[in-house]
């Protein structure tokens, strides 16, 4: 993959000191289940803001009937209606693909920023699949949240046990965007069973 590092993107108003979270993903179709997450991170890690990177496809899926990135990040900002839930298609601008470049470019664009990348259980479960993914971990904080169905895969999953040594005890959660990476920590709360699969999955049996 050609990563254009030298282009610049127009990214999110943003500002030394501001504690971020980072949510990437397909967003096919986003769902109040990505709204819960935002929400639940933005009260947990005490964010300033939550990026919602709507990427331009998923390594590890087929790009097959995946609707273009303005109709998504457009649905995304529909669903969000909160100021603080900022949707992004950055990463098109800047031919990253891997999650490990769009966070090594907001490293060096965005100093001083205090960034949490946040992710679901489920893909924590396959976060070793990940390009780099040692790397990632060891770039930037980690906030993980609990989804229905992959608590204990998880925990149990290769990256969990490798960064064990650096979880935090889930009630330090809001000291994480404070913390050098590599540093985590699990966060349970309310969980949705909404998934994008399984919304699409019933568009495509005329269910909805």
């Amino acid at each position: 993959m050609r990563h254009n590092s030298g282009q610049l993107a127009r990214l999110p108003p943003f500002k030394s000191g501001m504690r971020i979270g980072l949510f990437g993903g397909s967003f096919n179709p986003p769902h109040q289940g990505h709204l819960l997450v935002a929400r639940i991170a933005l009260q947990r890690l005490k964010l300033d803001r939550i990026w919602w990177l709507i990427t331009p496809g998923n390594p590890l899926k087929t790009l097959a009937g995946l609707p273009p990135l303005a109709q998504r990040m457009a649905a995304a900002r529909h669903l969000a209606q909160d100021p603080r839930v900022i949707v992004t298609g950055f990463e098109q601008d800047i031919g990253a693909r891997y999650t490990y470049d769009t966070l090594k470019y907001l490293k060096l664009r965005g100093k001083g920023v205090k960034f949490v990348w946040i992710m679901g259980a489920d893909n924590l479960a396959q976060f070793h699949r990940w390009q780099h993914w040692r790397d990632i971990a060891a770039m930037m904080p980690i906030a993980v949240i609990d989804r229905p169905g992959a608590t204990l895969q998880s925990a149990s999953s290769r990256a969990a046990q490798a960064l064990s040594s650096y979880r935090l005890d889930e009630s330090d959660a809001a000291i994480l965007p404070d913390m050098t990476a590599p540093a985590f920590v699990f966060i349970h709360g309310r969980r949705s069973p909404i998934s994008s699969s399984a919304l699409r999955k019933a568009r495509e049996d005329g269910k909805i």
